[in-house]
């Protein structure tokens, strides 16, 4: 008989603590679809559209579009997407999660914390801007969610956990280096951009990379923090309009630079300040050093008298004068072009 109690008590017991593990995990599925629900409109494609050259063995320049994610968080039309989706392309255009679509244009980033800022053109009837969280407050095994559009899916939601904090070098006047933090909530191709959510629905980070050998997610996922983005508000630092990749050494050599190194530059943005410099893309396709380069087009040797070195010290001293630069003010440049020093100048429009 003492037996027979006891075993009810044990099947009493675990239907107890199986009825509290349901109800916690029914509780926070309802909480997530809630917040989900509460945010989803925030959460837009960012489409781009630029000339290029073709890949090999193709010739020529051809239009490519491009497919990234980001976050809508003000009022007035500023979205929060990635740097390295919106840096040197030549049409922007952001669609909302009830198809609303509307063109933007690029007013400041960051390359190497991967953020940029996008103002649309105008704002669509409805559109409720996602509210920036404080990334201080965050810690390693906290829960978050990701939504964007992961090969082109829109409003996409996948769940993880923030796996580590790490820092790297920036370039921004009085401060040290970038933050970013590691998960391992599925990230893919077209996630770049695109909000990193607290269990609140604040945006805590902006979805920037993955590593990857297989080209599709293996739990290692980069955002970087919603205070990198504060900082991108407020300091607003320069947007070149360019893409390009520090020559130095052997191909400084094979490319005939009058000084140890130069900025070749592969992209340039209609309508940007590198393009209101005159500053030309590159043109051909060539694998020097192992590495695909776009050549034919100027290598920058200086920048406002600053010249570029080899090493990334004088990349910061160049983005502080232009950061440092008014409307009004101008920007000198030395270029390389088809063997000849060319000097190129604009003014600051904005």
């Amino acid at each position: 008989m003492k037996a027979r109690l006891k075993l009810i008590l044990i099947i009493f017991t675990l239907v107890v603590l199986f009825g509290l593990l349901l109800g916690g995990v029914q509780g926070n599925a309802q909480q997530l679809r809630d917040t989900f629900r509460k945010v989803r409109g925030s959460v837009v494609l960012v489409k781009t559209v630029e000339r290029t050259v073709a890949q090999l063995p193709l010739q020529g320049m051809v239009s490519s579009a491009g497919l990234a994610s980001g976050v809508l968080i003000s009022d007035d039309g500023k979205v929060l997407t990635a740097a390295h989706a919106v840096q040197a392309v030549d049409q922007v255009f952001v669609e909302f999660a009830d198809g609303q679509m509307v063109t933007a244009r690029v007013v400041s980033s960051a390359p190497s914390a991967d953020v940029a800022l996008l103002q649309l053109d105008s704002v669509p009837q409805g559109a409720m801007p996602a509210k920036l969280g404080n990334s201080d407050n965050v810690e390693v095994a906290d829960e978050v969610f990701v939504v964007g559009a992961p090969y082109g899916l829109p409003q996409t939601l996948t769940v993880g956990h923030i796996s580590g904090r790490s820092a790297a070098k920036g370039s921004l006047a009085n401060l040290p280096s970038w933050e970013f933090f590691q998960t391992d909530a599925a990230i893919n191709h077209g996630n770049s951009g695109g909000p990193m959510f607290n269990r609140n629905g604040e945006v805590i980070g902006i979805v920037t990379n993955l590593l990857t050998r297989s080209g599709g997610f293996e739990g290692i996922g980069f955002a970087a923090t919603s205070k990198m983005a504060r900082l991108l508000l407020k300091q607003k630092p320069f947007w070149s309009g360019m893409e390009g990749i520090l020559v130095q050494g052997d191909v400084a050599g094979v490319l005939n630079l009058p000084q140890p190194a130069g900025f070749l530059v592969q992209r340039v943005a209609e309508g940007s300040p590198g393009w209101r410099l005159g500053i030309r893309p590159g043109t051909l396709r060539a694998s020097i050093a192992g590495s695909d380069l776009l050549l034919g087009g100027d290598v920058i040797l200086s920048v406002n008298g600053i010249e570029i070195l080899e090493g990334e010290a004088s990349f910061e001293r160049i983005y502080e004068s232009l950061n440092n630069l008014k409307p009004g003010e101008r920007i000198v440049t030395r270029v390389l072009r088809a063997g000849q020093v060319v000097e190129l100048s604009t003014e600051i429009t904005q």
